[in-house]
């Protein structure tokens, strides 16, 4: 740390409790009044380097006769200490300037006045601004001291320090020392990080810290990425971790005299500087920093602005989000709830802007590479640079689909979260669900957890809610693990389990054609127990065992005998007319759905092998025709075999 010694002679001041005296022959005829301190001086020395000492005794003078002029200085910069140091100057007694003091000593310098013009030359604000400019504001560590002690001492000489220009003289300064990085600055200590003053900042006050940002942003000469370091660092130590439940404990201390009110206030500051500071590149923060300042601007009470933007932004890197992320708890958590509440409004919103960006890229890559077709259709063969152009945007487009991807099983875990709240309403259960694009479900796994977890922490549903709820599952897509759960899942509708038979059959029929999958007895033999017993959330009607029953023998996985007359004319029209009863019951039982017995039909022509399609395929009105295919099919593989 730079210091500088002023005067040079002997040390003639003594403290006698609050009194403060000069031993000298000349008797003292100045008394002034600072805090609790009194002084007892001479008018000489101070009258001639303070102007504002000079017109006080002057006004004095005029209204008492006394010889002693008796002064208060009130609310004065820096305090007793500050007035003692400019009265030692004053005397030519030694007094040492550092960091530390040089910004009480420069304020309490223009309260008296000690400027050079009507006073005597080489006065202490102008030595005190040298030193500033010459060394203490050139150094990393002192100018950082500098500006800390701008704000140490609260409102007392704040508004001092930013009429006399010390607080932006001392921004700027630091600001310039970021960016230019010479050797001053390695007295932060070695870093292998880009943001080696990001540490160091972080322990300025949010005003101090705002301002030095923006400077350093200003210069355009500092990466993104070094930016958002020092966000992240700042945020870390200033801004409390979001608790679990959403709600900010606050301790003794704070919950007194309203000062959890007064941190809540400027903790909500905080976060709104930071979101204002955020660089305007894609990855200077990460995903996980911005909903980290998303979960906090919640509970705080940001401004809307704040939060658009946060929302906004963390759209743009959604993908590279986990989904504790996206745990946000929602502002209306208390500490007596036990169940957690999450923001499914906030993750939907980002969702919406993740897709509506999604689709304007999409747009664009489609009108890109249309416009290069058009451009090079008059040549046989395109240059190496435009097909250069296309394989960069295919790549795009596949990485495009890729993030798509990642979204719709993020999105589904945090539904396997929130679908723990009892709270949460049913239709913002669904509306997230769809709200996810087909193409970002390549397995609904993960959804299907979601959707039993919901289930089974919202034991009153009734039926028709279940459905609802079920029917964002596609079962085609789940896989055999999940499949063989749902058909043993009692809460689960009829319907739903029926589907899953369907398609796993299909699916088993289409892999190994000819053969007898055993790895899906277990399955039927699970779905023939659940209805052998009573379902705890639905009342099974003998009509409906009997459908569900039906549509096993049908898809194969009845464990009808090998060699019965299931290949015969009468076992086909007994297969005809159980299809055609299974149909007519599910249309009956939900008129929303009657749409099921097609697509699952249409899905097992595509899936399956040449006798479980022809099962499944056949008309209610004309069996006859497809009877007849069906018995050929069974002669031709008889003569094979």
């Amino acid at each position: 740390m730079k210091l500088m010694k002023l005067g040079n002679r002997p040390d003639i001041f003594v403290t006698s409790g609050n009194v403060r005296y000069v031993q000298a022959e000349v008797p003292t005829d100045l008394q002034i009044q600072v805090e609790d301190v009194l002084f007892r001086l001479h008018k000489f020395p101070l009258l001639s380097k303070c102007l504002r000492l000079q017109a006080l005794c002057l006004e004095s003078s005029s209204s008492s006769s006394s010889c002693i002029v008796a002064l208060d200085l009130p609310d004065f910069p820096g305090g007793a200490e500050a007035f003692d140091a400019c009265a030692r100057f004053c005397y030519g007694v030694p007094v040492t300037v550092g960091a530390h003091n040089v910004v009480p000593l420069r304020c309490a310098a223009a309260r008296l006045g000690m400027a050079e013009s009507g006073a005597e030359r080489g006065n202490l604000a102008a030595k005190l601004d040298a030193f500033l400019a010459s060394c203490l504001l050139r150094r990393w560590k002192d100018a950082l001291g500098v500006l800390r002690s701008t704000a140490a001492a609260g409102r007392q000489y704040a508004a001092a320090c930013e009429e006399l220009g010390v607080t932006s003289r001392c921004v700027d300064a630091v600001a310039a020392l970021v960016v230019s990085a010479g050797p001053t600055a390695a007295q932060a200590g070695p870093s292998s990080s880009s943001a080696w003053w990001a540490r160091d900042v972080s322990d300025l006050d949010v005003g101090l810290f705002w301002r030095v940002m923006v400077a350093v942003k200003a210069t355009g000469a500092v990466p993104s990425s070094a930016v958002g370091e020092a966000l992240r660092t700042y945020a870390r130590r200033c801004l409390p971790s979001v608790p679990v439940n959403g709600y900010y404990h606050y301790s003794a201390a704070e919950q007194t005299d309203g000062n959890a009110e007064l941190t809540t206030k400027n903790h909500r500051l905080l976060v709104e500087k930071l979101v204002s500071l955020l660089p305007a590149e894609r990855h200077a923060v990460s995903c996980s920093f911005l909903l980290m300042l998303l979960k906090a601007a919640n509970i705080l009470g940001a401004s809307p602005a704040t939060k658009t933007e946060l929302t906004r932004r963390a759209a743009m890197q959604l993908e590279d989000a986990t989904v504790s992320d996206l745990l946000i708890p929602s502002s209306a958590s208390s500490p007596a709830t036990e169940t957690v509440s999450y923001d499914v409004d906030a993750v939907a919103a980002i969702l919406e802007e993740f897709t509506l960006r999604q689709a304007a890229a999409a747009a664009g890559d489609r009108e890109e590479e249309a416009s290069h077709a058009r451009w090079h259709g008059h040549r046989r063969s395109r240059s190496a640079e435009s097909a250069t152009e296309l394989d960069g945007a295919r790549r795009s487009s596949s990485a495009s689909h890729g993030a798509v991807v990642r979204v719709g099983r993020l999105v589904d875990g945090f539904l396997v979260e929130a679908a723990k709240d009892v709270s949460l309403p049913l239709e913002k259960m669904v509306a997230l669900a769809e709200a996810v694009p087909n193409c970002a479900r390549p397995v609904h796994d993960d959804l299907y957890r979601a959707v039993d977890t919901y289930l089974r922490a919202h034991p009153g549903m009734d039926k028709s809610a279940r459905k609802k709820l079920c029917r964002v599952l596609n079962c085609r897509k789940l896989s055999e693990a999940a499949s063989l759960h749902a058909a043993q899942n009692d809460l689960l509708p009829l319907r739903v389990v029926v589907q899953v038979l369907f398609f796993e059959n299909a699916r088993a029929a289409a892999s190994n054609p000819g053969t007898n999958n055993n790895r899906f007895a277990d399955l039927a033999g699970g779905v023939k127990a659940l209805l052998t017993r009573p379902r705890s959330r639905e009342v099974n009607t003998d009509a409906e065992t009997k459908d569900v029953q039906m549509s096993l023998r049908v898809g194969g996985l009845g464990g009808a005998p090998a060699g019965d007359d299931d290949w015969s004319v009468e076992g086909l029209k007994r297969t005809a007319s159980r299809v055609t009863t299974l149909r007519m019951r599910l249309e009956e039982e939900d008129a929303d759905n009657d749409a099921f017995v097609h697509r699952a039909r249409a899905g097992l022509v595509r899936s399956a092998s040449s006798r479980v399609r022809a099962f499944c395929a056949i008309p209610a009105g004309k069996p006859k025709r497809v009877l007849s295919r069906l018995w050929s099919s069974g002669r031709a593989v008889a003569s094979r075999s």
